[in-house]
């Protein structure tokens, strides 16, 4: 019942999705774009104390409201915390009708054939039975292609629909993210193999199934027209991978029918040294400027 009800949010819903997900490797560099520097913090612990703090901050404010923002994403560590006393998922789908994604991914494995796969996720069967506990709607993993390598390329895909079928079998939504580098010399043509990797790779699943996709933006405007039309496609996202916000929302527009994922862009002038007033503020101009953005 919780789930059809998410998915006909992330369906008709107008908004876009907050990726609240950085872990490991990627924390302390959120942490010092936040104002909170290495000394402030002497284990890991201590470090994922000091990041949900910040997103705590994020979700509790009252413009982070579901007229503009449809979902968010987790990772691990946040949807076992609480929010307000009840735990992450729970708090934004029942407080605020924020459909929560859990980020089930542990990383990447060595460059090779110019992509990096997912490392292996072991126990993923009870990480899903667990996140479902949690209301979280759907999942999110990350590879990324550097090059236009047919055999990298098709291997990504090939690794990302193999453990999103995983979670289709768990009644969860896959979020698929094969992320094009932004800075490869041969973004496009990357992204034209990528598309049609994915385009055979969705005529596989069964006709019931959907994922939802999570692109970098594309250097041509419109270029994932046909994925946004696929039936087995129920949202194309757009993640922000490196560019301003300011750019990503630029990129955005020329892309109707996409909506935002951002992750770096979205949390861009933040710090922890600001006044609620001014946290308030400079939130609520990152929610709408990716939030008009989105609506295109």
């Amino acid at each position: 019942m919780e789930y059809q009800k998410q998915l006909q949010r992330i369906k008709n819903g107008s908004g876009f999705i907050a990726a609240l997900d950085q872990s490991g490797g990627s924390t302390p560099k959120a942490l010092e774009n936040y104002g909170v520097m290495g000394d402030a913090y002497d284990n890991d612990e201590a470090m994922f104390d000091q990041v949900h703090e910040m997103r705590v901050r994020i979700m509790t404010c009252d413009c982070f409201d579901n007229e503009r923002v449809l979902g968010a994403i987790l990772f691990e560590d946040t949807m076992e915390r609480a929010v307000n006393g009840k735990p992450t998922g729970n708090y934004l789908w029942e407080d605020k009708q924020i459909v929560p994604f859990l980020k089930v991914d542990k990383g990447l494995a060595e460059r090779m054939n110019g992509v990096q796969v997912m490392r292996p996720i072991p126990n993923l069967d009870l990480l899903l039975d667990k996140a479902k506990t949690y209301s979280v709607f759907g999942t999110k993993m990350r590879s990324v292609i550097y090059e236009p390598n047919v055999d990298g390329i098709e291997l990504v895909v090939q690794q990302q629909f193999d453990v999103a079928k995983q979670i289709l079998s768990k009644g969860l939504m896959p979020i698929v993210e094969p992320e094009v580098d932004i800075n490869s010399a041969q973004k496009h043509d990357c992204e034209l193999m990528l598309k049609a990797s994915i385009l055979r790779h969705l005529e596989r699943l069964n006709d019931e199934q959907q994922v939802i996709l999570k692109l970098t933006l594309p250097e041509e405007a419109g270029f994932y027209q046909e994925l946004m039309d696929h039936p087995k496609v129920l949202k194309v996202v757009a993640l922000s991978g490196g560019y301003s916000r300011t750019d990503a929302c630029a990129k955005l527009k020329q892309n109707p029918g996409m909506i935002a994922s951002f992750s770096r862009a979205f949390t861009e002038g933040l710090s922890k040294q600001q006044s609620d007033q001014k946290f308030a503020d400079t939130i609520n101009t990152s929610i709408d400027e990716i939030y008009q953005a989105s609506k295109v």
